[in-house]
């Protein structure tokens, strides 16, 4: 099934509505895993209400799995995968690298996604149409770049600290093998890899919330998205994403060591 542009925008609307107002305001975060630091705010939970409105409205017969509120009718073909806020940790810094992000499975596969990002007014899609982008300098088609050699490659990760035991040194022998190495910026580093300003991105153990709406902007875009075991991505787990078919079967065959 495809999913209209229009009814992206509406999404990223209502969430812009919830979270940009309450960016770069003092306001309560609560952590939620004692002894460790993952952190929600109001924001997070009325983007994520607001969002779950609009699509129980238009598509009442499909499900729901959300960060922040669970999951519902997970037996539907067609399932909503809902992140309100993807990098809930640089929100509450004030930096503006963040973003909303929605997808759309049907029968497992994702089919259609997008990211929004408010505050520089940017919105990421993808649906039956292709990639897109809409924001400053005017709306155009997503294309990954045609690098096709780690050495020649820019890297992001979130932070190479997510890599524990052995998946540390491996994840270090692989950044060595790189061009340019950058960290952070959550969810916007695979919106740059569908954009053409990033070639690689690896993050570890991720929820299916933070990669679904990623995947068909990248696929779509022309790159390649993997576990690192080369399977399907929209469980979850450690992810692989690359420009190319030929640069994503090079960092394969390095993340093997």
């Amino acid at each position: 099934m495809d999913i209209s542009v229009d009814f992206m925008r509406r999404i990223a609307r209502a969430a812009a509505a919830e979270t940009l107002p309450r960016f770069r305001v003092e306001g309560a975060v609560t952590n939620k895993i004692p002894g460790e630091f993952d952190p929600v705010t109001e924001a997070d939970r009325e983007s994520e209400r607001a969002i779950r409105a609009l699509i129980a409205s238009e598509f009442p017969g499909h499900g729901i799995l959300g960060e922040e509120f669970g999951s519902e009718n997970l037996a539907s073909s067609q399932v909503w995968v809902i992140d309100p806020i993807d990098g809930t940790r640089a929100f509450i810094s004030g930096v503006p690298t963040w973003g909303t992000l929605v997808g759309l499975t049907v029968d497992g596969d994702a089919v259609a996604g997008m990211m929004s990002q408010p505050f520089t007014g940017e919105l990421f899609y993808a649906n039956a149409s292709g990639a897109h982008y809409e924001g400053p300098g005017g709306a155009k088609r997503l294309r990954t770049r045609a690098t096709a050699r780690l050495d020649e490659a820019t890297l992001f990760t979130t932070t190479p600290a997510l890599f524990k035991g052995e998946s540390r040194g491996i994840y270090d022998r692989f950044e060595a093998k790189v061009r340019l190495a950058r960290y952070g910026i959550d969810c916007y580093a695979f919106a740059m890899l569908a954009a053409g300003g990033v070639d690689i991105v690896v993050d570890s153990d991720l929820k299916p919330y933070d990669i679904v709406a990623l995947i068909p902007i990248i696929e779509k875009a022309g790159g390649v998205i993997t576990t690192f075991d080369g399977g399907a991505p929209e469980n979850g787990g450690d992810i692989l994403a690359a420009a190319t078919p030929e640069l994503h079967a090079a960092a394969m065959e390095a993340l093997r060591g």
